[in-house]
């Protein structure tokens, strides 16, 4: 199986496993800075020279032999699961992505039809029930996880720690696991432990965000969104996000995380 999601700098001074919808815009660009001086010109996801990663055939053996003899600070970045999922709802979901399509063509016509769903017309503008539609969504999503139908579950919604879970199991150590909601001391931590040729000064770069402009803006506070329902299909789901990662599942307005990451923990239950 290999490391999928694993970007590492050319350099090698550090490996990132990637999270969807959890700052990896912003800490892929930081990586290639690191190496390069400079921002690459366009979306990181982009890429294809300047940067490992596993996507790129070249780039597997060099990804595999560092993270196996672990060589290079290995690190990834986490999110609160109910923001993410609403993230994604509105990026993948509503909005029209970068090629001025919908998300994986015949998806959200399927939604519609399906589960009911609006997604704010043809261009994602025009005004829609955003509460109702994201928790008819959020069935979707349940079912795609649970019963692998009516499709495999995107890599935007799928579980975070089934995203970290890999690096592991195929023989990858984490230095850091550190919070999208604290980013800044996370990713500091990050530059502090590795070398690198142009320094980052955090407080100075800017926040790149792939699905930005994407879909319409989030009408209401991220606790609206979630009902009794709506939590017990998200426990459902990310249960092991919550448990992890030290999230607070109870209480859905808040996005700070409760405690640090145990990596000891991460590894040994992540690691089966």
């Amino acid at each position: 199986m290999g490391f999928p999601g694993t970007w590492m700098t050319e350099s090698e001074s550090m490996v990132y496993r990637v999270v969807p919808k959890c700052a990896c815009s912003t800490i892929g660009q930081i990586m290639f800075y690191s190496d390069h001086g400079r921002f690459f010109d366009g979306d990181i996801h982009d890429a294809t020279s300047g940067m490992h990663k596993w996507a790129i055939e070249a780039s597997q053996t060099l990804i595999e032999r560092n993270v196996k003899t672990h060589k290079s600070y290995a690190f990834t970045c986490v999110r609160n699961p109910y923001a993410r999922i609403l993230s994604s709802f509105f990026d993948k979901i509503c909005g029209i992505q970068r090629n001025g399509k919908r998300y994986r063509g015949n998806l959200v016509p399927m939604l519609v039809q399906k589960y009911g769903i609006e997604v704010g017309g043809p261009d994602g503008k025009r005004e829609f029930d955003q509460i109702k539609s994201f928790r008819r969504f959020l069935l979707f999503a349940r079912d795609t996880i649970r019963w692998k139908k009516p499709m495999e579950p995107d890599i935007h919604w799928s579980a975070m720690s089934s995203h970290i879970a890999t690096f592991i199991a195929n023989g990858g150590r984490y230095d850091h696991v550190f919070f999208t909601e604290n980013f800044n001391a996370g990713m500091q931590t990050v530059l502090d432990s590795v070398a690198v040729k142009h320094p980052v000064d955090l407080k100075t770069i800017p926040r790149f965000n792939e699905s930005e402009g994407h879909g319409p803006a989030r009408a209401h506070p991220v606790e609206d969104y979630f009902d009794d329902l709506s939590m017990h299909i998200i426990w459902e789901i990310y249960k092991r996000d919550f448990q992890l990662f030290r999230y607070d599942f109870d209480n859905p307005g808040n996005k700070m995380p409760k405690g640090p990451v145990d990596l000891a923990e991460v590894h040994a239950k992540l690691g089966d």
